[in-house]
């Protein structure tokens, strides 16, 4: 088993509010009896009134209860209670152009959603509506429907505004060839994950606070000559599907089809990551030897870094000559956490 970073490590995590400790810790604060995740904006306690636990579970054990502020016993970053309705709503009404006079009058507080949309997902909640009919109608074009026809199922007035606003989110006209990477964001108990996915399959899965998120995300854009834009797609929902097995320790592998545009050096890293097993861990040289070139460890740990699928494509199962747990984008407690768990459930 892996141990905790140290107590001074956790509690400065627990000042900076470091989202990259979602998951890795829960914190119990002795002089109120509740527990709290790592970015839990109440009050920071003083050091020798907390405690340090590996999951809720332990603190619950202890006596602890959950903090109301920070909900820890929820999936960190998944839909708050009082927004569930509206998208609810949404969904029911994919074409509806939504106002917020019509947000005030179901009880909800255009400003509130905004700022959630704008602090979660980084665009308005309007933009988030916009791009998901795009989106829809990117979808039903595909599948043979007119482009007269998805425009004015998508509510738009006019053919050529629904041409116009398409062409601005995808960079080209609606009915001719062109790609679209649809994105989301998705919950898990290390953080949320922004996720790609295009028809043919999964090609982004990366932690949203990850460093060098959007260089990743500029690569692959060139590389697949193809605009992303907010929305639903029945692959995103596989991925989370499996994704949750995962967490919870029902899947060791994945059956999603994947696309990894890259040179023939990286795909071949790539593939013999995702050849790695479940629970079992390899150093880099040990990868440079699989690879073909006992000599390229850089190059691997290169081609390491620049894997743009999470998890699935397993880099973090790679650690130091030395047993040393180094070198993860999405923060090496992370990369701590994914060993323990498939450890723990090998």
């Amino acid at each position: 088993m892996i141990a905790l970073p140290s107590n001074d490590e956790m509690y400065q995590a627990l000042l900076d509010k470091n989202s990259q400790y979602e998951g890795v810790f829960i914190v119990g604060v002795k002089t109120t009896g509740i527990f709290c995740r790592p970015t839990c904006s109440a009050r920071k306690p003083k050091y020798e009134n907390v405690e340090f636990f590996g999951s809720t579970k332990e603190a619950l054990t202890s006596g602890y209860r959950a903090c109301k502020v920070c909900r820890p016993m929820k999936t960190y970053q998944s839909h708050p209670d009082w927004l569930v309705p509206l998208l609810k709503l949404v969904e029911e009404h994919p074409d509806k152009k939504w106002k917020d006079f019509e947000f005030t009058q179901l009880g909800f507080s255009p400003s509130r959603v905004r700022r959630y949309f704008k602090k979660t997902h980084g665009i308005t909640f309007q933009a988030y509506l916009r791009m998901s009919r795009i989106n829809n109608a990117f979808l039903k074009i595909k599948e043979g429907q007119t482009v007269t026809q998805s425009a004015f199922e998508q509510g738009y007035e006019s053919l050529s505004g629904f041409s116009e606003t398409f062409k601005n989110m995808t960079g080209f006209s609606p009915g001719t060839q062109g790609q679209i990477i649809t994105v989301n964001r998705i919950p898990t108990p290390l953080g949320p994950m922004m996720i790609g996915v295009t028809d043919e399959g999964l090609c982004l899965l990366e932690f949203t606070d990850r460093k060098m998120i959007e260089t990743q995300i500029e690569v692959l854009k060139k590389r697949t000559k193809s605009e992303m834009v907010t929305g639903k797609h029945p692959m995103i929902d596989k991925v989370s599907v499996q994704l949750n097995e995962y967490f919870e320790g029902k899947r060791k592998n994945f059956d999603i089809p994947l696309v990894v545009p890259g040179t023939e050096f990286q795909q071949k890293v790539w593939d013999a990551l995702v050849k790695i097993p479940f629970g079992v861990t390899r150093s880099y040289k040990q990868q440079a030897d699989v690879v073909g070139d006992v000599k390229a460890v850089r190059a691997v740990a290169r081609a390491n870094g620049e894997n743009r699928i999470s998890i699935i494509i397993p880099c973090h199962r790679i650690i130091g000559s030395d047993g040393s747990i180094v070198g993860y984008g999405g923060g090496v407690h992370r990369k701590q956490w994914l060993l323990k768990h498939e450890f723990e459930n090998n």
